[in-house]
């Protein structure tokens, strides 16, 4: 009989798609998991607003900040800020960032980047396996406007 760790690996991995021959009924029925329910999209991150503030000396600009956590191994979908100007410091864990047309970076705790306006934010993902990661995360945008359009599917 194949042990559960390895077959349940199989499955996760889309590598086995029917059950042991030689399992008794009961086992085979709990065996016959389909491979969708084994596997998952990674987890995404969460979002925490702290301040939305229309500047006072800009007019139609707006200043928002936010706090984005990401679970261990979470993922963000690619998006885009609009015409937000997007300045990303890294409060905690390890965080890899990838911009349209520039290299994959890995930022640690302390450490920031900038996101030009209309910037493609093709990557952003927590590193750990075991570890969240948190980023102070402030905005310059057009009042009134959305702050992340993720991409469309396909």
């Amino acid at each position: 009989m194949i042990r559960a760790g390895f077959a349940g690996g199989l499955l996760a991995a889309g590598m086995v798609t029917a059950t042991v021959a030689c399992a008794p009924a009961a086992e085979r029925a709990i065996e016959q998991v389909p491979v969708a329910a084994t596997t998952s999209q990674p987890p995404s991150e969460t979002v925490s607003p702290l301040v939305e503030q229309a500047l006072p000396n800009v007019k139609g600009k707006t200043f928002t900040s936010e706090i984005v956590s990401f679970p261990p191994a979470a993922r963000a979908k690619p998006h885009r800020h609009g015409t937000a100007f997007v300045y990303a410091y890294v409060l905690e864990g390890t965080v890899r960032s990838q911009l349209g047309g520039e290299p994959v970076r890995t930022y640690r705790q302390g450490e920031n980047w900038v996101e030009q306006p209309g910037a493609h934010h093709v990557l952003t993902e927590n590193t750990s396996r075991t570890r969240p990661a948190k980023l102070l995360v402030v905005f310059v945008s057009d009042t009134g406007h959305k702050l992340k359009v993720d991409d469309p599917p396909g």
